[in-house]
């Protein structure tokens, strides 16, 4: 019983006075909406910045020289 007294015990202090939870809660929760406010907009901005459309791979291998071998 020992243990199970050790776990039961409130560690935490008296939590019905001078509760800091509430506004504590509140702070995280409004820092991480501003950073996730802020991080969709970073990601925004950099989608806008990539091309409208990207090369193709297959026509990217070929290099120059292999296009006038194949013609003479």
């Amino acid at each position: 019983m020992l243990a199970l007294d050790v776990l039961a015990e409130n560690n935490f202090g008296d939590t019905r006075s001078g509760g800091l939870a509430g506004p504590m809660g509140l702070l995280i929760i409004v820092l991480l909406a501003i950073a996730t406010v802020l991080l969709i907009r970073n990601m925004t901005a950099r989608i806008r910045r990539l091309p409208a459309e990207f090369p193709d791979p297959a026509d990217a291998e070929q290099s120059p020289d292999e296009d006038k071998s194949t013609t003479v």
